[in-house]
């Protein structure tokens, strides 16, 4: 087998195709590792370095101790037997498909072969994130480390298939997969190069094995009206609107049949929906405009959150090179950020700020003049830097008041560089401007575009000792900055891998009244993502909940029920939630809660309980049967379900 990889010694199908997608995936690696050329360069190394990253993924699925027929149970499509086997056919395309792009010439090539080569780059693309999507990550024992670098090559494939035109929907599938390809072939001069068979999802369960074959002749396109490598930028480039996708993807592909194209088609195709973007004016990792542009010691340019995230995740390589990275300094790259903002006010691109030229972007499209408030709020900002304490108080608090007041004044104070400012003063040793700095930050988050400032100011293990050993007053607002910061999907991962969660379960313990609402909405909301909810059941938040539950003084049984109902569905959380006695709690509830909370302890009884006769059984000796009785008859409609759900498990473990 391609790769080396060692022999399983058992035989079955699944360890066999987990042993043949391991050598798919290391040739895949060897091949990036030679560099590819042409004018699919850039996304033969993106797609070839993503499937290189599931390598971790891999082994820890070959080292994993249990039944591997697990695997069988999980598949995107209907039709196939394994989640496994799904992603091994996206592979197995996918370095055809490397092979034949990479040894594509645009003038030798038939008409159409660019745009089909492009269309299965977004095919495999898409494909290949939602092979991702279904893999039984918890059922397999994946770490939490390998799990978010998962979730981050997710990220870019959802970002990529954005960048090549959207999602692929069954009725554009069809529509685009039924063009008939060419069949004049010079027997000379041409010859075949098969790109691989592409398994699609389709309506039903039927699945559709696509073979396409790229003819390549000496034809030119000049009776197009345009060439490849303009079909391949416009491809690479389009705006994500469902127009322009339509023009590109879909029917373009009517007018490579030769004379079905007119003149007029030809010069329609050819107008750009908008500017073609630099390709160094992107980032390699997120694919869009860089705002904060940073070197790393490789000598490539990220945007500064990405790359940060990436070495975050425990990376020491370099994600376009896979070198290793000598230092993890990232160096600002000047010139190139101002080449960006030279080239978006050139093409009247909106830069990614709400200032423009002194002047703030209102609701309505027009612009307020801000100069006399920034020349304030810089003047303000330098005084965050005095060497006199009683100044920079002075400074901190107005910040603190003037982002208080509006969103105007959030983008100026953002804008005018003081949120690295007041990061590095959440170490200070002075208590007031401590807690002013965090406040202030807190108040800063409420505007989107902060929230990336704050992160790229490498603010979260600041705020995280604030957390942990700040007045109780920063604490509660320590809090409830990471619940602002954490409402981003990808600040989760993040923030979660920081150790603010046993941070936050701490002061879910001992906090204030305020400070346990915070740190529970903090919690609630960090743990919607998976990798995160060992962490607090590692950390003791199920004591803390239980104690919420019994406590009827404490005015927390909804935030207690609403976080247990996230958690439930993690198996160490499930299995740490039984141990904790929480069934006979949540049983009182059924009986003296507030309709809510009896409709949230059904639910959490139902997920806890079906399917598991023990956990039944000690419902039927704790009387659970006459409470959910009568919530079956008299509760929520969502109560009814779930009492109405769990009575017939019930009945149905007595029967066996």
């Amino acid at each position: 087998m391609a790769g080396g990889v060692t022999a399983f010694s058992s035989g079955d199908s699944t360890s066999a195709s987990l042993h043949a997608l391991m050598g798919l995936v290391q040739d895949v690696g060897r091949a990036s590792c030679g560099g590819f050329k042409g004018p699919f360069k850039k996304d033969c190394s993106d797609l070839a370095r993503r499937i290189a990253l599931l390598s971790h993924l891999l082994e820890e699925v070959r080292d994993f101790k249990g039944d591997l027929r697990v695997l069988d149970e999980f598949s995107v499509n209907s039709s196939s037997c394994s989640c496994l086997v799904d992603l091994k056919v996206v592979v197995q395309a996918s370095k055809g498909l490397l092979v034949a792009a990479d040894s594509f010439d645009a003038k030798i090539s038939q008409e159409g072969a660019a745009k089909k080569i492009a269309f299965q780059f977004q095919c495999l693309t898409w494909k290949l994130e939602r092979a991702l999507k279904n893999f039984p990550y918890d059922q397999l024992d994946i770490s939490e480390e390998v799990q978010e670098q998962v979730d981050l090559v997710r990220g870019q494939l959802r970002r990529a298939t954005e960048k090549y035109g959207g999602s692929l929907t069954p009725s554009r599938l069809s529509r685009a997969l039924s063009q008939p390809l060419d069949k004049e072939i010079d027997p000379l001069q041409s010859r075949n190069r098969i790109i691989g068979s592409l398994h699609v999802e389709s309506t039903g369960s039927i699945d559709h094995e696509v073979t396409e074959k790229v003819e390549v002749s000496p034809r030119t396109n000049s009776s197009k009206g345009y060439g490849s490598d303009q079909m391949i930028h416009r491809l690479e480039r389009r705006g994500s609107s469902s127009a322009s996708s339509e023009i590109c993807l879909l029917d373009n592909a009517d007018a490579d049949d030769g004379e079905n194209s007119s003149p007029k088609n030809s010069e329609e195709n050819r107008k750009p929906s908008s500017p073609v973007i630099p390709d160094d004016f992107l980032c390699p990792i997120s694919l869009e405009v860089m705002r904060d542009p940073v070197i790393v010691a490789t000598g490539q340019t990220y945007e500064r959150s990405y790359i940060q995230r990436w070495i975050d995740c425990g990376n020491t390589n370099c994600p376009k090179t896979q070198q290793k990275l000598q230092h993890l300094t990232l160096t600002p790259n000047y010139v190139l950020r101002n080449l960006i903002t030279q080239w978006c006010v050139t093409h009247n691109v909106e830069q990614p700020t709400a200032l423009t030229s002194g002047k703030v972007k209102r609701s309505d499209g027009t612009f307020r003049d801000v100069s006399g408030e920034i020349a304030a709020i810089e003047s303000l900002v330098r005084k965050l830097s005095s060497r006199s304490i009683e100044e920079r108080r002075a400074a901190v608090r107005e910040i603190r008041s003037l982002s208080k007041r509006s969103t105007d004044n959030r983008i100026l104070i953002g804008e005018a560089g003081a949120i690295p400012i007041l990061v590095s003063l959440l170490t200070s040793d002075d208590g007031i401007t401590q807690d002013n700095s965090i406040t202030s930050i807190l108040n800063l988050s409420i505007y989107e575009h902060n929230k990336g400032l704050i992160m790229l100011a490498g603010a979260i293990p600041s705020i995280v000792q604030v957390l942990r050993a700040g007045s109780m007053e920063t604490k509660e607002n320590a809090a409830a900055t990471l619940f602002s910061l954490s409402l981003a999907d990808e600040n989760k991962i993040i923030i979660g891998a920081s150790g603010a969660i046993p941070a936050l379960v701490e002061l879910l313990h001992n906090g204030s009244s305020r400070g346990k609402k915070d740190a529970a909405t903090a919690l609630f909301n960090l743990c919607i993502y998976q990798g995160n909810k060992g962490r607090a059941v590692r950390a003791g938040i199920i004591t803390a909940l239980l104690k919420m539950l019994t406590d009827t003084s404490s005015c927390m049984i909804d935030e207690a029920l609403t976080i247990l109902s996230v958690l439930v569905s993690h198996q160490e959380a499930k299995a740490a939630i039984i141990k904790a006695s929480t069934i006979p709690a949540l049983i009182d509830l059924l009986r003296t809660g507030l309709p809510r909370n009896k409709e949230n302890a059904a639910a959490i009884l139902l997920s806890l309980c079906k399917r598991d006769t023990e956990n039944l059984a000690s419902l039927s000796r704790l009387g659970a049967v006459i409470p959910l009785t009568e919530l079956a008859k008299s509760g929520t409609e969502r109560a009814k379900r779930k009492a109405t759900s769990l009575l017939g498990h019930l009945r149905k473990s007595k029967q066996l």
